[in-house]
């Protein structure tokens, strides 16, 4: 069987990219893992691995700097679209993100983005329910401790 194409949606910019060096490493009904290198270089971190719980709304990634170190655990809410005939994959970033970063804290970033998105029209109430209720959900989690969990899953995969 052919790999699935990849491709992610954003709002803020308006985009859809085509994830076309993504390496597909697991594959599940409702988790993928892939392995990947930055778009775009950055100084703090060049590649990573991510989770994607196509069930659960979310994408757990690990960015890691050159040499193989932790950078920090980046969590983004999403939706999942599969398209059969095409045999690809949309994730659309649901803009809620949630930042751990290797001491354990927890930095939940661009809650505004939501709100002006809603205002400019660029998505929609439906969108803005699921977003709030997956960031929910994985607060849940990781307050209760249950994100090791997710996260071993995603180590061990790879």
């Amino acid at each position: 069987m052919t790999l699935p194409k990849l491709y992610r949606k954003r709002f803020m910019p308006n985009e859809v990219v085509y994830l076309k060096d993504d390496i597909i490493v697991y594959q599940d009904e409702n988790v993928m893992v892939t392995k990947w290198d930055v778009l775009h270089p950055k100084a703090k971190f060049s590649h990573g691995v991510s989770c994607y719980y196509m069930d659960k709304g979310w994408k757990i990634s690990k960015f890691l700097n050159k040499n193989d170190e932790l950078v920090y655990y980046y969590c983004d809410i999403i939706d999942t679209t599969f398209h059969a005939e095409e045999n690809f994959y949309v994730f659309t970033d649901l803009l809620a993100d949630v930042i751990i970063y290797e001491d354990g804290s927890v930095k939940v970033v661009d809650l505004g983005e939501i709100a002006d998105a809603l205002e400019e029209g660029i998505i929609t109430d439906r969108e803005v329910k699921l977003a709030l209720r997956r960031l929910d959900a994985l607060l849940e989690v990781i307050y209760s401790g249950g994100l090791p969990e997710m996260i071993r899953f995603m180590e061990t995969k790879v």
